[in-house]
């Protein structure tokens, strides 16, 4: 059995100012600090002798391919990207970059960012446009309800809140 698996389709091309200057740091970080400090453990353990059964230089070997195909990935991705810096005209319309805060029936709120692909965390509240959540919010008003499958159930929300952040905050 192969490890050939088709490729994952590309995501959206758009990012937020502070996604572009996240990804734009590791890059940094990688090429800058972590890499010069993986080489020099990968040279110091080539100097011990016997490399086939040495943890550290085949672990480092590793880490040096980990880091070259991810600041490889994240160049070329930073190269196809589009930041999106402009507040839309329509403030009161759910676009890119919008917090956006909900309400259910329950009374339970919950509020998302809609962002770019590579930039997405749950956790945080930031959600992709790709995702079925922000594709039901976009283009929707105050006021509006939108209907979102959760666990094979569907849940009705209420968009009470649409917010920008400012151009140059975070």
């Amino acid at each position: 059995m192969g490890r050939w698996r088709p490729p994952r389709p590309r995501g959206s091309r758009y990012i937020t100012p502070e996604g572009a200057a996240r990804m734009r740091a590791e890059v940094k970080f990688l090429w800058e600090e972590e890499r010069p400090r993986v080489t020099q453990a990968v040279s110091d353990a080539a100097k011990l002798g016997d490399r086939s059964e040495n943890a550290d230089y085949i672990y480092g070997k590793k880490r040096l391919r980990e880091i070259d195909s991810r600041v490889r990935f994240l160049t070329k991705r930073l190269e196809e990207i589009t930041v999106v810096d402009r507040i839309p005209d329509d403030r009161e319309k759910v676009f890119f970059g919008a917090w956006v805060t909900l309400e259910d029936d329950a009374g339970k709120i919950v509020k998302y960012r809609i962002v770019g692909p590579d930039e997405f965390n749950v956790k945080e509240g930031l959600i992709s446009m790709d995702s079925p959540v922000a594709r039901a919010l976009i283009g929707k008003r105050l006021d509006d309800e939108i209907d979102i499958q959760q666990m094979e159930q569907w849940v009705t929300y209420y968009i009470v809140a649409i917010d920008y952040p400012a151009p140059n905050s975070p």
